[in-house]
């Protein structure tokens, strides 16, 4: 199926990253939500590669529009060094393979992005989500402290692959492109940490809707009428 052609400005990568990803499952998640047999076909590709690194799964290569990585970030025409661009790509695919997983016969959109109080959708919040009557499941919170401290990048991917078979099953949504982001800045140095501190603050920051009968605000969300929004996933947690 034709991906989505990504014009950008020079800005910095991690944007660039959030953005292609958001992007990226939009188009997908649209296309196999109204049942188009290329879309479907795309996601069933894209699921064998959920765990995997990009160089593992090679048929994969032209599913996920990559492209705009290699334009220039910087104001003077500088394209990113080797090592971002590699940390890019390796966290756009995981992103959105594993998006592919969770979105597997469900009928409404799995990726919508982060609204912080009105919907968190961070992984954090996700994990919190899993939890009934709003009572800490250590069994559950284990899974999300494991992923944290993964001694690479496949490890997490992995583990990152076990939490979201849990939120497919609870039709739990996730912000693929707040973790995409995340992703990439878990690779860099220092940047373990940083991610470790945002999902523990989205996970202690979710707060359940108080009254059970008006459901889960997330629930209303639309990805198909919401378009992406740097102020809303740049910094939410």
């Amino acid at each position: 199926m034709s991906t989505p052609t990504t014009i950008l400005t020079p800005s910095s990568l991690p944007e660039r990253v959030r953005q292609i990803t958001a992007e990226n499952i939009r188009a997908l998640q649209r296309g196999y939500l109204a049942d188009q047999p290329r879309a479907v076909a795309a996601l069933a590709r894209l699921r064998r590669g959920a765990g995997k690194q990009i160089e593992q799964v090679p048929d994969l290569w032209g599913l996920i529009d990559t492209g705009a990585l290699h334009d220039p970030v910087h104001e003077d025409g500088r394209t990113p060094r080797e090592e971002d661009l590699t940390r890019a790509e390796d966290a756009v695919h995981v992103a959105v393979t594993l998006w592919s997983l969770h979105q597997q016969s469900r009928g409404t959109g799995m990726h919508q992005p982060d609204r912080r109080k009105n919907a968190p959708a961070g992984l954090g919040a996700a994990v919190r989500r899993l939890m009934s009557n709003g009572d800490i499941d250590e069994t559950i919170l284990k899974r999300l402290v494991r992923a944290g401290h993964a001694p690479d990048l496949t490890t997490l991917a992995q583990r990152l692959r076990d939490i979201v078979l849990l939120l497919r099953r609870e039709d739990i949504t996730l912000d693929y492109a707040l973790l995409a982001g995340q992703l990439y800045r878990w690779q860099r140095p220092g940047g373990r940490d940083d991610v470790r501190r945002a999902w523990a603050r989205s996970f202690h920051a979710y707060r359940p809707p108080k009254d059970p009968a008006d459901g889960d605000p997330a629930d209303s969300a639309s990805d198909t009428d919401v378009p992406y929004d740097s102020d809303t996933t740049k910094d939410a947690s």
